[in-house]
């Protein structure tokens, strides 16, 4: 039995999200559709770096499978792609250690969030991009994020939903990028809690509007407490960009 793992993309668009869940249209369970054809009907266990939610989009997912099946390396990709929906995508494949984890191995993560800054709504970026048509103070947004890197509780900014007690995580970049009239936020860390990331773009947004005031930020943290930070950006504008081991 050989371990394998690989970078898969895909549209999130039209997934009730990465978990299989009953009676939904799942990425993973899409992926696992797809192994059990490629092993006559044998069920494969996939295991992914992380949960993304419904509408989230992945250029860089990491999912590891194990197989007995004699293909080439660098046939799987072609293999899984001619049995997956066009919305996914294997990227690579390679050969893991056989105590390798996709999840628990991974080192940090980075996901990217896309806003569209314009008045007009363009039909064909609506599933992919967040349309802002606020102006926004740059530099303001880039004065709150400065307060957000580091090790810090980010209680107040992930979803009062979530079973996880340990809610330190370490940002170590945020960074704005403007590409047209897109605006991408750009987060490493070394890993994210539920709806970290779509919580800290919906309040660097108001920062940005002047809803928030920057300097509140090292305040907000240390209230733990969701209420205190800005809305939750829709799901549509983000991507799970790459996971480092």
């Amino acid at each position: 039995m050989t371990r394998y793992k690989c970078k898969v993309s895909y549209d999130g668009t039209m997934f009730a999200g990465y978990q299989v869940q009953p009676d939904k249209r799942t990425v993973q369970g899409e992926i696992e559709k797809a192994l059990k054809k490629l092993h006559k009907g044998h069920e494969v266990k996939v295991n992914a770096s992380g949960r993304t939610d419904a509408g989230v989009h992945a250029k860089g997912q990491v999912i590891h499978f194990d197989s007995n099946l004699n293909i080439p390396l660098d046939r799987w990709g072609v293999a899984l792609n001619a049995l997956l929906p066009e919305d996914i995508a294997v990227i690579n494949a390679d050969v893991a250690e056989n105590d390798f984890h996709a999840r628990f191995n991974a080192a940090g993560k980075e996901y990217r969030y896309f806003v569209r800054r314009s008045s007009v709504r363009d039909p064909f970026q609506r599933n992919y991009s967040f349309m802002y048509p606020y102006s926004l103070n740059i530099e303001a947004i880039k004065e709150a994020a400065d307060y957000l890197i580091g090790k810090h509780d980010f209680t107040s900014f992930c979803s009062a939903k979530t079973d996880v007690e340990d809610k330190i995580r370490e940002l170590k970049e945020i960074a704005l990028m403007e590409e047209g009239d897109l605006l991408i936020f750009r987060f490493v860390g070394n890993g994210f809690l539920y709806n970290m990331v779509r919580i800290l773009t919906g309040t660097l947004l108001e920062v940005g509007n002047g809803s928030i005031n920057p300097k509140s930020m090292p305040d907000i943290l240390e209230k733990k407490d969701r209420s205190f930070a800005g809305k939750t950006a829709p799901a549509q504008g983000l991507y799970l960009w790459e996971v480092f081991y």
